[in-house]
């Protein structure tokens, strides 16, 4: 049994829970951050000194914290060779994009752009930072549109550990009210991931609690 320490609304408690749903495995989940506190315990601090969520613990193994390291233990635990090859050579690729999207998309998308937009009240909002992040991010999702125009999945013909950390943010990219560009390739993948019950599950979660109004 595995235990998660994070809410549901948090993205990286996301990517987590949908790589947990996409290898059927059995978890406990306790909403912990934000609005729901306890990641300033005493006890929570013993298992992630950072109190940032998610934090993963597998039977009785020591817990562990960052998002990325968690999906790789899972991917090596309990994946299957297509999702997370244990051949360096092979798995290079999926490790590659992984890490490309959690630097590149994730971090150009979620503080610069989401939180600029929904987790600030509208009178505080600066349209001019916004605009700028999004051009920004629009240089990156270019790489990753020219990347799935060649093939179905970010790194290759098959799912991987890289889609879960690319896919995780584009249900709120596509969802915020934002200018885009059309991103063929991107909306076609975003439309395969929506008929995946673990993305809808876990990914496709209403953010509303985070919304800032005044």
């Amino acid at each position: 049994m595995l235990t998660v320490w994070g809410r549901k609304t948090s993205s990286n408690v996301q990517a987590l829970m949908w790589c947990i749903g996409e290898l059927g495995l059995n978890y406990e989940r306790h909403d912990v951050g934000h609005r729901y506190g306890g990641n300033d315990t005493p006890e929570f601090l013993a298992m992630n000194p950072n109190g940032t969520v998610p934090v993963l613990q597998d039977g009785i193994r020591a817990p562990i914290w960052e998002t990325g390291a968690i999906l790789r233990y899972l991917a090596a635990r309990y994946g299957g060779e297509g999702f997370w090859p244990s051949d360096p050579a092979s798995r290079a690729p999926v490790d590659q994009w992984a890490e490309w999207a959690k630097i590149n998309v994730t971090l150009s998308f979620t503080g610069p752009v989401f939180w600029r937009v929904v987790r600030t009240a509208p009178s505080k909002r600066d349209p001019s930072a916004i605009e700028a992040a999004l051009t920004k991010l629009n240089g990156v999702l270019a790489i990753a549109d020219a990347q799935l125009g060649r093939q179905a999945f970010l790194a290759g013909a098959a799912f991987t550990l890289a889609d879960i950390q690319f896919g995780h943010v584009l249900y709120r990219y596509f969802d915020i009210d934002i200018a885009r560009p059309a991103w063929p390739n991107i909306e076609r993948y975003y439309q395969a991931l929506t008929q995946r019950a673990a993305f809808r599950e876990h990914v496709m979660v209403s953010y509303e609690e985070l919304r800032v109004t005044d």
